[in-house]
């Protein structure tokens, strides 16, 4: 048998790079695309000698042309940070439009499954605690996360709308924090804030009273369910992440214990615009449909990712 065939947007990527890494591994025919205004080829440079994977350097908003049979497509392209939305705005809310619609209308050509990433930011500032797939979120659509959270929500309705009118095989992972090797330290997300900040001495920026929560998961365990996901029967969205909650001055706490630099601190700053007070999945489909839950615990989780931004801090 020939092998199966899947394309992955942002490629390059944090998340996408590890899923090339999987799905190789696998036995797929992987083809990564990325246009590299986030991504970093560094984080496939080992994949370029395999035989298996070809890499494209495209910007998904305009028309994507793959020749040959595809059998899933997963569409992971696009800016993913605050720091990274809030500085292109245009560009998150076009990804997440005309890429999706673009991606959307190769599956049907190729008749392939599509899987998109959508995440925890489809909640908002959530009301309900934990967030389970039924919330509808709590969202400031004219906000400075806006873009991103519009743009990711505008995803899973066209998804669910080729599902419903054209009958395409669809997936929606609804994606929360997420850690591991291979994420840009400068990307404004709080784990690579934290290590480089600690590494380097510096102050750890804690926003608010630190008492906002997040729930991170290491990048092992998403790629798993990610996995199954995909390979199962289940069309609506199921939310991917640790379910262990921890306040963001407790984290602090636990990076300047690993990093042990005695000139790191906390340094507190005011709560930026429409930061969610809490985040937190209910993984109670995954379990169940899935058969899904994180076994990598936070303590070597961080250990493991630690010796990743030791050797990139400069």
């Amino acid at each position: 048998m020939s092998k199966k065939r899947i394309l992955i947007t942002g490629a390059a990527g944090f998340l996408g790079s590890h899923l090339c890494d999987r799905f190789i591994a696998e036995g797929y025919q992987v083809i990564g695309m990325d246009n590299l205004i986030t991504g970093n080829l560094e984080n496939i440079s080992h994949l370029f000698p395999v035989a298996s994977f070809e890499f494209y350097h495209h910007d998904v908003s305009k028309f994507v042309h793959v020749p040959g049979e595809l059998d899933y497509i997963l569409h992971f392209a696009s800016p993913a940070s605050p720091i990274d939305y809030l500085q292109m705005p245009i560009q998150t809310l076009k990804v997440g439009s005309l890429g999706t619609h673009n991606l959307l209308g190769l599956a049907k050509a190729k008749q392939a499954r599509f899987m998109i990433a959508s995440t925890s930011e489809v909640y908002g500032d959530p009301l309900v605690h934990p967030q389970n797939e039924e919330y509808w979120g709590h969202v400031n659509p004219i906000g400075p996360r806006g873009v991103y959270d519009e743009a990711k929500r505008f995803q899973e309705a066209i998804t669910m709308a080729y599902h419903t009118y054209h009958g395409l095989e669809t997936r929606i992972v609804r994606i929360f924090n997420t850690y591991g090797p291979r994420m840009r330290v400068n990307d404004g997300r709080v784990l690579p804030a934290f290590f480089s900040q600690a590494i380097r001495g510096e102050g750890l920026t804690i926003f608010g009273d630190g008492t906002q929560t997040r729930s991170f998961c290491y990048v092992d365990d998403l790629v798993e369910g990610i996995y199954r996901l995909l390979l199962s029967d289940y069309s609506l969205p199921v939310n991917i992440g640790n379910p262990s909650e921890i306040t963001m001055l407790t984290f602090a706490d636990e990076i300047l214990a690993l990093v042990d630099n005695p000139k790191a601190y906390k340094d507190y700053r005011p709560l930026p615009v429409d930061d969610p007070k809490q985040r937190q999945p209910d993984i109670s489909k995954a379990k169940e449909i899935l058969g899904w839950e994180p076994k990598v615990d936070r303590a070597e989780g961080l250990r493991r990712t630690y010796e990743y931004f030791k050797q990139v801090v400069k």
